[in-house]
Formats: structure tokens, sequence, C-alpha cells
């Protein structure tokens, strides 16, 4: 059973789950279609290939075009990008299957969400490492946010490899585990997760469902305990006064 979808992220909103509010991420998960089917035998391993998104059939280059001869005579459009799968038995599906998001997902269910994160460009340590940067004092003009000394003595005598330095930040492949599936809507082919996920708007997003959970996980119990112990002692205050002022009455 295939565990593992790809939607396009959209915008962020809200919902409420009970009497809390939930910051949630709107995933357009449109159908994804088989359009390869690894096996044992034949390639050494079980996986599924998956098509995901939509491009015309005149945009498809030669080379993609024998490969989607099974399935674009179905479709009238071709997928935009392939994402292959491994699974650890054979596969139960076959070329020109569409995996639906409620085949694999319902609410409550725990998720782990990959994308590629933002790309800001060239970076300074500052920004990028939060170095601290030089003092800004005793007549210092250019050494606020530059990273300093980089080198060592006679031992190791060079710059190992790995340090901290200026360069090109974000445009990386960034994981967001334990989010949870708040709605499924498979007639508008939208899926809410709870929380942030990493990339830029419409950018391609790889869900893979961990466990199934609840959406109770998602509100915090404490602050409702004692708000409802605080409820139950303002009635006995009233109780009591109320008794109060009736044994006051009879004594008149």
């Amino acid at each position: 059973m295939l565990k593992t979808f790809f939607g396009f992220k959209k915008d962020m909103s809200q919902t409420y789950v009970g009497d809390t509010r939930v910051p949630v991420t709107v995933v357009d998960s449109k159908a994804c279609v088989v359009t390869a089917v690894k096996t044992k035998e034949k390639d050494g391993y079980w996986g599924v290939q998956l098509g995901v998104g939509e491009k015309k059939l005149k945009n498809v280059k030669n080379p993609q075009k024998g490969h989607l001869e099974k399935t674009s005579k179905t479709m009238a459009w071709a997928p935009r990008y392939f994402r292959e799968i491994k699974l650890e038995a054979n596969p139960e599906v076959k070329v020109g299957d569409k995996i639906m998001v409620t085949d694999i997902f319902k609410k409550g269910d725990m998720v782990t969400v990959s994308g590629t994160s933002k790309g800001k460009g060239f970076a300074g340590v500052v920004k990028r490492w939060h170095f601290a940067g030089g003092p800004r004092t005793h007549g210092q003009s250019d050494r606020l946010r530059a990273p300093g000394s980089i080198g060592q003595g006679t031992t190791p005598g060079r710059v190992l490899k790995g340090k901290h330095m200026a360069g090109r930040m974000g445009n990386a492949r960034v994981t967001i585990k334990n989010l949870i599936v708040t709605m499924v809507d498979p007639e508008n082919a939208l899926l809410e997760l709870s929380g942030p996920v990493p990339g830029v708007r419409n950018g391609l997003l790889e869900i893979k469902k961990t466990a199934s959970g609840k959406l109770q996980e998602l509100i915090e119990e404490t602050p409702q305990v004692v708000v409802q112990e605080e409820a139950q002692e303002v009635q006995k205050e009233e109780t009591n006064n109320q008794e109060e002022s009736k044994g006051g009455v009879e004594n008149e």
C-alpha cells in the first residue's frame, strides 16, 4: 500500500479544532498517475513511479512520449513531474491507475512533509549562521558583520572542510515531521496540514504518512483542565452564597 503522496503548496490559513485555533497549510492534492511500476525480478527492487502535476501534451518531448505511451492515451495532459517511491512489497497498482488523496490520508493522520526551501541568495555569516559579528566600538568600521579569522595555527594548519562561511542560503531540501492532517477535501482536491511547510507557493511537496493519529493531539489539555477547575470553583462559590442568603432570610 502506498503511503506517499505528492501535492503543491498553496496558501496558509487557519482552522478550528474544537475551540483551539490551528494554523494550517493548504495543499493542492490532485490525483497522481502511475507512469511506471518497478518489480524486483526486472529492476531489482519494488517501486512505483508517479506523475504529478499537469502540462500540455504538445510540450512533451519525444523521449517522454514513448514513456507515456500507455498513460497519454487516456489523458488530455501529461505529468509535469515524475517521482519514484520505493516499496517493501510488490505493488498492487498498474500503469495508468490514478492515486487519490483519500486513498492514503484521512483526518488526524500524522505526516512528514519534504520540499525545497525558498532560496535567499548569497548571504553572509551573520544571516546564514547567526554569527555575532565583531565589536561595534573602538574604531571598528568594516568588521561589524565579518566572520573573523578562519585559520588555525600549526595544527592542523589549514581550513577544515565544512567551515561555516558566507555562501548561498536556502534552496535546499527541508523535511518537517509530525504534522497532522486537519482536513481532506476530495471534491476540491485539497489537503490541510497543521503548521507551515517548506517551499514557495506552488512548490512541489512530498507528503508521507507516518502514523494514524487524532485531531485532539493538536489541543493542549492543561489549559482546558484549569479552566474547568476554575469554573467549578465559581459554581461552588455561587451555590454557597445562595445557601447563606437563604439561611439569613429564614432566620429573620
